[in-house]
């Protein structure tokens, strides 16, 4: 059976040309939203209706938002129903990443230790403030520790094993 990523939430509609508002789930929005891409709708009700197929049309990002509009819904009474659907893509559409490129969903969980051994924590979160992603560590008694997404720290990552050795620089546990 094919797995399913969330790459985005349909929050709401914007104007009245079928333009849609949706907060962002995926690591590459660019390429994820390039427009003649396909992504899939599943409804927000329990109902087991099968995902919806939709092509991009347009993409261009507007606040924290990226607005898509989708090919043959060119009215907001045509998208109004989405709301608060959301957007996947099955596994097959996640392209071969580069060397050291991770997804999301892959670096979330793994537990982080220091090159001699020392257990720091587990990442929860990953945060993309600008040039380099920020990896949050859960560690001991739920204290939060930042970590940057470089080479000059990050020595290791072992997605099988759900393992990252990193060399903390002073100053940064």
């Amino acid at each position: 059976m094919e797995k399913w990523f969330n790459v985005g939430k349909i929050v709401n509609t914007h104007g009245i040309k079928g333009e849609i508002r949706v907060i962002s789930r995926t690591d590459f929005a660019d390429e994820r939203y390039k427009p003649g891409n396909k992504l899939y709708i599943f409804s927000d009700d329990r109902s087991n209706q099968a995902p919806i197929e939709v092509t991009i049309a347009t993409h261009r990002q507007h606040k924290n938002f990226d607005l898509l509009t989708l090919e043959g819904y060119h009215n907001v009474n045509d998208v109004e129903k989405y709301k608060n659907s959301l957007l996947k893509v099955p596994e097959s559409f996640l392209g071969e990443l580069e060397e050291d490129e991770y997804y999301f969903h892959e670096i979330i969980g793994c537990v982080v230790e220091t090159t001699v051994g020392e257990e720091i924590g587990k990442i929860i979160e990953i945060l993309t403030p600008g040039a380099n992603d920020v990896w949050v560590i859960k560690g001991k008694g739920g204290k939060e520790i930042l970590i940057p997404f470089i080479q000059e720290v990050v020595k290791n990552v072992d997605i099988a094993e759900k393992k990252i050795i990193i060399d903390p620089m002073e100053g940064l546990l």
